[in-house]
């Protein structure tokens, strides 16, 4: 059943709501304070690191003569779009990164290579989603339409070729997101006019896109353009692929509880920090595992301090743990291997009706 008083379920008082609360608040403002040159240094390494390999990729699939040589540039461009996806479009349009005041690596100016626009997705994420976490009706990434993912949302015939649509939304992720940015950004638009003009941003986003991808460059490549044009769809799929199960492992997992819009009534700042411990999940990751996936292994951390820059967030996960251990809360983790288990198994299970996730 969905959560309706967050409170109540925790068996917490209302002064252990807001003992956690200001710890919680102590914790994001030793943060925030500590911020400075080392963190400036650390997204601007990525950035160049990430931009090296992706031109690097590039030239060892445009210059290689052997099968090796184009699965080696494939996969480091792969990696390199998986890593402007997750470590830098995703966080630096969390607004991880303003507190530098440089225009290049803002909120609202960055551009992320992928078909749809981050301003849109801004809309859909920042605020639909984590504002809003895993609140029935209000979240629009539970299940993003397709999939069902909790007992609490009605079963539907489609939902019989959850198989099918879930590995689709795992092979076009960057689609899913695209087009749900849209969606979020045409629903808040009350005019013609309006809905309108945000499909048109869209669709020169996903023109420009495609033509970069599938166009330009292997048109670059001149006689070889087969092979930058092969190596590009691949390494797309999969970077979409990655994203897809980075996503899933910290969202889907068994223990990941999903609220009743009452939930929102006269929430304090305490319980909305308890709802986001209640709804996400961690999988244990090497620094080079975390770093790949964008910090996401940190899913409860980055739900709970969104807008904190990700190089940060091991360490805020061991105050968290102290946290949950000093109030026994649940903190939801796991190695990578069982998060993504269970997380499969609970979308498999809900597609047949009244399945539940085994426990």
């Amino acid at each position: 059943m969905a959560i309706a008083d967050v409170s109540t379920y925790m068996h917490l008082s209302t002064q252990d709501v807001e003992a956690i609360a200001d710890e919680l608040d102590t914790i994001r403002r030793d943060v925030e304070e500590s911020l400075g040159a080392k963190d400036a240094a650390y997204i601007r390494r990525t950035i160049l690191f990430q931009r090296a390999l992706d031109v690097g990729a590039r030239l060892v699939i445009a210059r290689s003569r052997s099968r090796t040589g184009w699965w080696l540039g494939t996969a480091s461009l792969a990696y390199a779009k998986s890593i402007e996806n997750m470590e830098l479009g995703h966080n630096i349009s969390h607004g991880q990164w303003d507190w530098m005041n440089d225009p290049e690596i803002h909120s609202t100016s960055w551009e992320w290579d992928m078909a749809g626009l981050s301003a849109q997705w801004r809309y859909s994420h920042n605020y639909r989603h984590h504002i809003f976490s895993n609140v029935l009706g209000m979240d629009e990434d539970i299940g993003y339409r397709l999939l069902r993912v909790t007992p609490d949302q009605p079963w539907r015939r489609p939902h019989l070729f959850t198989p099918l649509r879930n590995l689709l939304l795992a092979a076009t992720f960057e689609w899913g997101i695209a087009l749900h940015g849209l969606r979020s950004e045409r629903d808040r638009v009350d005019t013609p006019a309006g809905r309108a003009a945000e499909e048109r941003r869209f669709f020169g986003k996903v023109s420009r896109q495609l033509s970069k991808d599938y166009v330009l460059l292997p048109a670059l490549s001149l006689r070889r353009w087969r092979r930058t044009l092969a190596a590009n769809v691949t390494a797309n799929l999969l970077r979409n692929l990655w994203v897809y199960v980075n996503i899933i492992c910290g969202h889907i997992p068994d223990g990941a509880e999903t609220f009743d819009p009452a939930v929102l009534d006269g929430e304090t700042r305490g319980e909305w920090y308890l709802r986001q411990m209640l709804g996400a999940a961690n999988f244990t990751a090497s620094p080079l595992l975390a770093f790949s996936g964008g910090h996401l292994c940190y899913q409860i951390e980055h739900h709970l301090f969104p807008d904190l820059p990700s190089n940060r967030l091991a360490q805020v996960s061991v105050r968290v743990r102290e946290l949950c251990a000093k109030y026994d809360l649940p903190y939801n983790t796991g190695s990578f291997a069982s998060q993504f288990f269970r997380s499969q198994r609970t979308i498999h299970t809900l597609a047949v009706p009244d399945g539940a996730p085994a426990k």
